[in-house]
């Protein structure tokens, strides 16, 4: 069934009025069950929001307004997975800095048209680096959301492969995907095609997928967001760089982000005498990721203790397990 915040969506943009929005979601919705194998239900909403927006005479908005299901067919089913995310920005803890160059992208891209009377476009290339768990693949999600476009996510095990010229082959396809079909395009992981030429055994090979990528790149002026992520930037080509329109750092959370997502996160409980200095001095070092796992953790707790309560205690033991996790060594 549908996800809990897909629910929320729906009925806040009911009570808010706002119908693109809420058939956005009823899209997602459909797409979700879709996925979870449930074509006839997935395939009945769909008809039901075509028959309830061909009813409706105000939502004559720009096609890139409305959310469509994507379905990768062929080969491209295997370079591509898609997802409709419900997550919003606003719901999410950044730095200042980088939620100014996310907003900058997101105002522009809803003012394209603004934008090309004048000869100029919107940021659409993004390369976001900095450790994980801060937020890079999120923030993919959260724009695609606030776009009302899908996301889709190029999954690097079907693309990269051991003969010579498939990558780049796959690559290709991927890109014409990019000029077909408008929606968030995702490398996760992207040192594994833009590392430096100069590295690496089979120097030759990655020069190949590493010339290809440029020149489609290069190519590309297509509507689409082209989206890449990594944690490793000092391994990249020095050429990429230039070919994305912004390259964002993501760091580690400071004080008052530390406070902020433990806040959002445990909304729906009272947290009982925290000194707030102690929790971030706990919880320095931790991702959003790893603090966000300590808060639920923590939930988890007071909820199997029928309490509406957190103490500080209980979340800093929660922080101190995840910190020992964390500094676990890779069995690999």
């Amino acid at each position: 069934m549908a996800k809990a915040e897909q629910i929320i969506e729906l009925l806040k943009s009911h009570i808010n009025g706002d119908e693109r929005r809420f058939y956005a979601i009823a899209m997602q919705v459909a797409a979700h069950e879709a996925k979870q194998g449930h074509g006839k239900l997935a395939q009945e909403l769909k008809s039901l929001v075509d028959k309830a927006k061909e009813k409706r005479t105000v939502l004559t908005a720009s096609p890139s307004s409305v959310v469509n299901i994507a379905h990768p067919k062929g080969e491209l089913a295997n370079l591509l997975s898609v997802d409709y995310p419900a997550v919003r920005f606003s719901e999410l803890t950044f730095a200042p800095a980088i939620k100014e160059r996310i907003d900058r992208v997101i105002l522009e891209q809803r003012q394209n048209h603004a934008l090309a009377e004048y000869g100029l476009r919107p940021r659409r290339k993004i390369l976001f680096y900095g450790p994980p768990g801060t937020g890079k693949t999120i923030t993919a999600a959260a724009l695609a959301a606030e776009l009302n476009l899908p996301l889709l996510t190029i999954r690097l095990d079907g693309l990269i492969t051991k003969y010579m010229g498939e990558t780049a082959s796959k690559l290709r396809l991927v890109f014409d995907a990019i000029k077909s079909t408008h929606a968030v395009y995702f490398f996760d992981e992207f040192d594994a095609i833009g590392g430096d030429r100069a590295l690496g055994n089979d120097v030759g090979e990655m020069r190949r997928i590493l010339n290809s990528f440029l020149q489609f790149m290069e190519q590309d002026h297509s509507e689409s967001l082209i989206l890449a992520a990594t944690n490793h930037v000092k391994l990249l080509d020095n050429a990429l760089f230039r070919r994305f329109d912004d390259v964002i750092e993501y760091r580690l959370p400071d004080g008052d982000q530390i406070d902020k997502i433990i806040q959002n996160k445990l909304y729906n409980f009272t947290l009982e005498k925290f000194d707030w200095k102690d929790v971030e001095a706990a919880s320095e070092g931790l991702s959003h990721a790893e603090i966000t796992r300590a808060c639920v953790e923590a939930a988890k707790q007071s909820v199997l203790q029928e309490k509406s309560t957190i103490s500080m205690q209980l979340l800093l033991d929660a922080i101190a397990e995840r910190k020992y996790n964390s500094a676990v060594p890779s069995s690999k």
